[in-house]
């Protein structure tokens, strides 16, 4: 009998309603924390930022929709330094997720199971994000840059 109040959760009752001893899931303190189930908590995560990141556009596009003077509004928002980061906080979500999802597509179809598969998978993945998220950023300074510069004579 455990004596930590685990045994507690032990207690259940079958379809007729009798009592009977039910086994209890493994909890967090019985797996060792690896690299994939960051990687797997990162992916909802990023999905949630995903999609209020989508709400954030949507709103964005409505103030275009709106006129001149509520989208002027929305760059100074979208421009703001803070608004900048939660731009650039979206963009890496969203493509992590992206690529996140590709991983669980190639585990969909019962590949890539083995645990140094999902390892090296997960570490691959980290390396994709970040390669693509520094080309993202790169591409808008660029745009940035180019823009500030004003049009070509």
């Amino acid at each position: 009998m455990a004596s930590d109040g685990r045994e507690a959760f032990y207690h259940g009752t079958d379809t007729e309603g009798q009592a009977i001893r039910r086994p209890m899931s493994p909890h967090l303190d019985v797996y060792r924390f690896r690299l994939s189930m960051a990687l797997s908590i990162g992916n909802r995560m990023a999905g949630v930022v995903s999609s209020l990141g989508a709400g954030l556009a949507v709103a964005w596009l409505s103030a275009l929709a709106q006129g001149p003077r509520a989208f002027n509004r929305a760059q100074r928002g979208a421009t703001h330094p803070l608004g900048r980061l939660i731009f650039l906080g979206w963009g890496v979500a969203t493509l992590y997720h992206f690529v996140a999802s590709i991983r669980h597509l190639i585990w969909d179809s019962g590949a890539r199971f083995e645990k140094k598969e999902i390892d090296a998978d997960g570490r691959r993945s980290v390396f994709a994000t970040a390669g693509l998220s520094l080309g993202l950023i790169a591409a808008f300074v660029a745009l940035s840059h180019r823009r500030n510069k004003g049009p070509r004579a």
